[in-house]
C-alpha cells in the first residue's frame, strides 16, 4: 500500500470516528437536555462536541476528510447487529457513551501519527467523558425502564 493510499485510508478512519464521536455526544446531549432536564450535563456534552471540532481542525482539513469519504462503499455500513436493539432511553444513552469513548480512543491513536499534542487533546477529552459518564450515571440509571 502506498503512503498516499495509507494516508487516505487513515483520513477515512478519522472522518468516521469524528462523526461517530460527535453523533454519540449529540444523542447524549439530547437525553440530558430533554429527558433529564439537566443544564450542566447538556452544556458539557455540547462543549465536548465543539472541542472535538477544534482538535480535528488543527491537523485534519475538512476537505481532506470529505474527499476520502466513501460511505456508499463502506464494508461496515450494513453491519448493525446489536445497534438495532434498544429498550429505553437508558440503553440509548449507554450505547452512545460507549461509542463516544471508543471513537475518541481511535482518534487519539491515529492522531499520534501526525501530532502528539492533538492526540493528547483527544485523550484528555476521553477522560472527561469517563467523568461525565460517572457523574450522570445515577440520574440516567433512575430513568424508567420503559420508553
Amino acid at each position: 500500500m502506498s503512503g498516499i493510499s495509507q494516508r487516505n485510508n487513515i483520513h477515512r478512519i478519522i472522518d468516521a470516528n469524528l462523526n461517530r464521536a460527535k453523533e454519540g455526544l449529540r444523542v447524549c446531549e439530547e437525553i440530558t437536555r430533554f429527558i433529564l432536564d439537566n443544564h450542566r450535563f447538556t452544556a458539557l456534552f455540547k462543549k465536548f462536541r465543539h472541542q472535538i471540532d477544534e482538535l480535528a481542525r488543527e491537523i485534519y482539513p475538512v476537505s481532506a476528510l470529505l474527499s476520502q469519504r466513501k460511505s456508499n462503499r463502506d464494508v461496515g455500513r450494513f453491519n448493525s447487529s446489536g445497534e438495532l436493539k434498544r429498550n429505553n432511553c437508558k440503553d440509548i444513552f449507554w450505547a452512545n457513551i460507549q461509542r463516544i469513548k471508543e471513537s475518541l480512543r481511535v482518534l487519539e491513536e491515529f492522531s499520534k501519527l501526525t501530532d502528539t499534542k492533538v492526540a493528547m487533546g483527544f485523550k484528555q477529552l476521553r477522560y472527561k467523558v469517563y467523568e461525565i459518564e460517572k457523574a450522570s450515571s445515577k440520574k440516567i440509571s433512575s430513568l424508567p425502564d420503559s420508553g
